[in-house]
């Protein structure tokens, strides 16, 4: 080769390179990319209608025994207004015996809280554990049909921009599935 050809290719080379590399670049970030997605597990169970029936099946169930609870307590309230207002006039016996029934059914009415509140919290966890796994079904369809490589939960993100949320479309595929069933 000679040497002016060969300096002619080396010019045309580097009068190249930045175009072969901006192509390259350009690419490049479209190969790899991560198409990202996100759903909010709150706004699912606050909005869906699964969730909805859920918690207004719950209500219905523990009702009865929150109205039985809030008795109990305005019975105590009442107790513990008694003793209050009749303490001076009451005897010794009188006095201990109401403290008596106040401290037990103060424990009483402790212990049914907790019983409540336990069997509540299991109950809300039964009935949503199915709907949180109907809804990462949903997810998983989505972002597979989507393609895409990640799908985060927004408790976890500081910042995000609303056009790879998915939730709404989540939501929807749980109302429909929940209607045709």
């Amino acid at each position: 080769m000679k040497p002016r050809s060969r300096a002619a290719g080396a010019l045309l080379a580097v009068m190249l390179a930045p175009a072969w590399m901006a192509q390259a670049q350009a690419q490049a970030p479209a190969q790899i990319q991560p198409r990202l997605g996100l759903v909010s597990l709150d706004r699912i169970l606050r909005d869906a209608t699964p969730a909805q029936r859920a918690r207004k099946k719950i209500e219905a169930e523990f009702s009865k025994r929150d109205q039985e609870l809030g008795k109990l307590g305005e019975q105590l309230k009442k107790i513990q207004e008694d003793l209050d207002k009749n303490a001076v006039t009451m005897s010794e016996s009188q006095r201990t015996r109401r403290e008596r029934e106040y401290n037990d059914l103060n424990r009483d009415l402790q212990r049914r809280q907790r019983e409540f509140r336990e069997d509540l919290q299991s109950r809300q966890n039964e009935e949503f554990s199915a709907i949180i796994a109907r809804a990462n079904q949903a997810v998983r369809q989505i972002a597979e049909s989507d393609k895409l490589d990640v799908v985060f939960q927004n408790d976890q993100v500081v910042w995000f921009n609303p056009r790879i949320d998915i939730t709404d479309r989540v939501i929807r595929a749980l109302d429909d599935t929940k209607a045709a069933k």
